[in-house]
């Protein structure tokens, strides 16, 4: 029998990365509080949220279906989620110009109405580029880094200013997809 996929998101960009994997998931977004415990780091914190999202979709799924949730935070001295308005996006972006930082992603996955679960996280390092004030202006302009954590997306307008990264280009996106066929595998398996 076919188990019912659950994405716990809204994100077009996992929704697309299911979709381009022959998935076509249900959307349940996970309506949850993202306030972290103080001094987390910053891998635990994606997981810790991942979980939270999972389960509080879980309370609305049929009994076995397979809920797949997941969180994404840039680190540079300290977690940088999503901004909460202009200023602190224009705070961000000035941290992590011209440097490196690392983007963690946590991933649950789960099985409503059992206690087989499976939460894991990926990381990896993004160098940027430096950039001017009338260039960070010019991003801020935009709808782009005001949803995205770290307030900006790899895959978008700010791509120029990315030098390179180390790791999965699906880790910053916020799915690492190699990692969730990969634990979702061996969360069907240990259920047989």
């Amino acid at each position: 029998m076919k188990k019912t996929i659950i994405l716990a998101s809204s994100s077009p960009r996992r929704i697309e990365m299911m979709h381009k994997h022959g998935y076509n998931p249900t959307i349940m977004p996970a309506d949850i509080d993202e306030t972290l415990p103080k001094n987390i780091s910053a891998k635990d914190a994606v997981m810790f949220l991942a979980l939270k999202k999972a389960l509080y979709v879980e309370q609305k799924a049929a009994p076995g279906s397979i809920i797949i949730a997941a969180d994404t935070v840039v680190y540079k001295d300290g977690i940088l989620g999503k901004p909460e308005n202009r200023s602190d996006a224009a705070r961000m972006l000035r941290k992590i110009k011209n440097t490196s930082h690392q983007v963690a992603t946590g991933v649950a996955i789960l099985i409503a109405g059992e206690s087989t679960r499976n939460v894991c996280y990926d990381i990896m390092e993004v160098f940027c580029k430096d950039f001017n004030d009338d260039e960070l202006s010019a991003y801020l302009d935009t709808d782009e880094p005001y949803d995205k954590a770290g307030a900006y997306a790899i895959q978008g307008i700010f791509a120029k200013h990315i030098d390179h990264w180390n790791g999965s280009f699906n880790t910053v996106v916020g799915f690492p997809w190699e990692l969730i066929q990969l634990k979702l595998k061996e969360l069907l398996t240990s259920e047989n």
